[in-house]
């Protein structure tokens, strides 16, 4: 019996990774689809579509599902998505950025709202949270690109911002509009990075030094990024080392 629990307990495990890959798909595809409706299909002239095929291919999205998302857009049966941005307060007074592409606003804002009410949050009116964060370029390669050194050399020649280099790769930021050509630049030295994207960084971090507010935060954040209509959350949380232990 033990080992039939076990064999069940790894099937659900998978069966969780796969709805959550399948997820993460869906949202990807939505970005690729409403980023070709809107400056169409040409990668060479639509900045956005090409961030969000690149990001599809950082997360191993097939080429397949990439191309309908493309045909979607050009078939004219694409849903009309619009995006819509909350800004709120989480659990133990984490700001927090949600993003979304949705056909419907009222039933995704209803649906935010319920979430951090159900955590104790709130939303907040606009601009009552970006103005702790900044909207920044980032670009990152992985350690095999090269040492900090050359990076940062490739970023400085480039007129990328910072750079900071962990066990996970090299991280590089720059202005909102210097994005594509600072990748464009930094990837001819360097090869094809993982991913470049535009972020929302936080000016100052808001320490949850409350084990019991981070694990409540942490629910929060799940179900945010449960649900279809949401494409990315951020917030300016950091956990101490003790408490992201425990979590």
């Amino acid at each position: 019996m033990a080992g039939h629990s076990q064999f069940k307990n790894i099937m659900h495990r998978k069966g969780a990774q796969d709805a959550k890959r399948s997820q993460m798909f869906s949202k990807l595809s939505r970005e690729i689809t409403v980023a070709a409706k809107m400056g169409g299909a040409d990668v060479n002239t639509n900045a956005r579509l090409r961030l969000a095929i690149r990001d599809a291919r950082s997360q191993s999205m097939p080429k397949d599902n990439i191309e309908r998302a493309i045909k979607k857009a050009e078939g004219g049966d694409a849903a009309n998505y619009e995006s819509v941005r909350y800004e709120g307060r989480g659990p133990g007074g984490a700001s927090l950025i949600v993003e979304a592409l949705t056909d419907n606003r009222n039933r995704t804002a209803g649906n935010v709202r319920s979430y951090f009410a159900k955590y104790g949050g709130a939303l907040a009116q606009d601009g009552a949270v970006t103005y702790m964060f900044d909207r920044v370029g980032e670009i990152h390669f992985p350690l095999s690109a090269g040492d900090a050194d050359k990076v940062l050399e490739a970023a400085l020649e480039a007129g990328a911002d910072d750079v900071q280099t962990d066990e996970d790769g090299h991280w590089v930021t720059c202005g909102e509009k210097d994005l594509h050509e600072v990748s464009r630049q930094m990837e001819a030295a360097l090869g094809e990075a993982e991913s470049a994207k535009l972020i929302w960084s936080p000016q100052t971090p808001h320490v949850m030094g409350d084990e019991d507010s981070a694990r409540t935060l942490m629910k929060l954040l799940e179900i945010l990024d449960d649900d279809e209509d949401v494409q990315t959350v951020t917030g300016n949380y950091e956990f101490p080392d003790e408490i992201a232990a425990k979590l």
